[in-house]
């Protein structure tokens, strides 16, 4: 008898990281944000908005999400929240099935730390967390065992759902 005959099954572990490749509609909508990024001009997010059918849910910026972010953002311009942006895209998504359209139901959340329990992450998941946020900030973070930082959401047909502060 082998020893791996004995072994008790084990149930696959809970994707962590969503590594594979996404939806092309998933990368424009994602690129169509990062033209804004790297243009440096909070207001090129416009063009990504307008895809929408519907807008995005931005939190408190829902209004006006252009001039609030100029006005919330410590240069004035926005581009805080760009840098935000370029952080959060700069990692790998959480992969969400929500919905019943099963070509659809798929939802990528940036970044796949927003879907994790804030105070059981590896090693390597605290150093991505450190760079999103300072250490004050992370510990915070992980003594209220939730995500309570930037999150952007985009749907596997391409839909911007989502980019706020949880507080």
């Amino acid at each position: 008898m082998r020893a791996d005959e004995n072994a008790v099954p084990r149930a696959a572990p809970k994707e962590r990281a969503f590594l594979g490749a996404l939806p092309q509609s998933v990368v424009d909508m994602r690129e169509q944000i990062l033209a804004a990024v790297h243009a440096g001009d909070v207001a090129e997010l416009r063009d990504a908005i307008e895809w929408n059918e519907m807008p995005p849910d931005f939190g408190a910026a829902n209004n006006d999400p252009i001039t609030y972010w100029k006005k919330t953002s410590a240069d004035g311009e926005g581009r805080e929240v760009l840098a935000v942006i370029a952080n959060l895209l700069a990692l790998p998504p959480a992969r969400l099935a929500i919905g019943k359209d099963p070509e659809n139901t798929s939802v990528y959340v940036w970044p796949y730390l927003a879907e994790l329990p804030a105070d059981r992450l590896t090693s390597a998941e605290e150093v991505d967390l450190y760079r999103l946020m300072s250490p004050a900030a992370a510990k915070a973070q992980k003594s209220a065992k939730k995500w309570s930082w930037w999150r952007l959401a985009i749907g596997a047909d391409g839909t911007w759902h989502t980019f706020r502060r949880y507080d």
